[in-house]
C-alpha cells in the first residue's frame, strides 16, 4: 500500500475531516503505543498502519484489504 492509497483509505473510511483527526490522535497497541502519523512519519509501512488503524477503529475486516487503491477504469 503506498502513502497516497493509505491516505485515500483513511478518507473513504472515516471522512476527510474526522480521518485526519484518527490519524493524527489516535494512539495505536498494535503500533506500539505510537499515532499513525507517528508510525507512518517513522517509516512503519502503510498497510501495517492502516491494519493497525482499523483494527483499533474496529472497522469490519471486508474493508481492510484492497481500499485506497484507484479503479482502474478511471472511476475514482
Amino acid at each position: 500500500m503506498r502513502l497516497s492509497e493509505f491516505q485515500r483509505a483513511v478518507t473513504d473510511e472515516f471522512g476527510e475531516v474526522y480521518g485526519a483527526s484518527v490519524v493524527r490522535d489516535v494512539v495505536l497497541d498494535r503500533l506500539q503505543d505510537r499515532t499513525a502519523k507517528e508510525a507512518l512519519d517513522e517509516g512503519v509501512d502503510a498497510r501495517t498502519v492502516w491494519e493497525a488503524l482499523c483494527a483499533g477503529m474496529g472497522v469490519p475486516k471486508e474493508r481492510w484489504y484492497g481500499v485506497g487503491r484507484l479503479d482502474p477504469r478511471g472511476r475514482g
